[in-house]
């Protein structure tokens, strides 16, 4: 089993959730999240005065899959998020030792 991480700006989320559907994904966590790389943030305007926005939000979507979905989850994700302008977001895999659904106490691939 892997843990899929992927950093998303908020506006793609509900594109990603229909890909990531489309592919046999049955759940997700979802956490609101601020952060920023090569764009380093930006300047905005409110009522004339000028400021400096360092953290731009996004979305941290986490979903356990199992070792052989990883490629095609990471595919959906990417079709879905990519705009091609910097800040499309991240992806990264890692592995899951252990799970277990707290309900019926399944656990491994059971729990997913």
């Amino acid at each position: 089993m892997q843990l899929v991480t992927a950093i998303i700006k908020p506006h793609m989320l509900e594109e990603v959730k229909a890909g990531l559907q489309s592919v046999g994904v049955t759940g997700m966590t979802i956490t609101e999240a601020k952060g920023f790389g090569r764009q380093g943030g930006h300047t905005e305007t409110y009522r004339g005065a000028e400021y400096r926005v360092d953290f731009v939000p996004k979305v941290k979507l986490e979903i356990v899959v199992e070792t052989a979905d990883v490629s095609k989850v990471t595919e959906a994700i990417t079709a879905a998020a990519q705009t091609g302008k910097i800040g499309d977001g991240k992806i990264w895999v890692t592995p899951v030792e252990s799970l277990i659904r707290i309900r019926t106490g399944d656990m491994g691939s059971d729990a997913i």
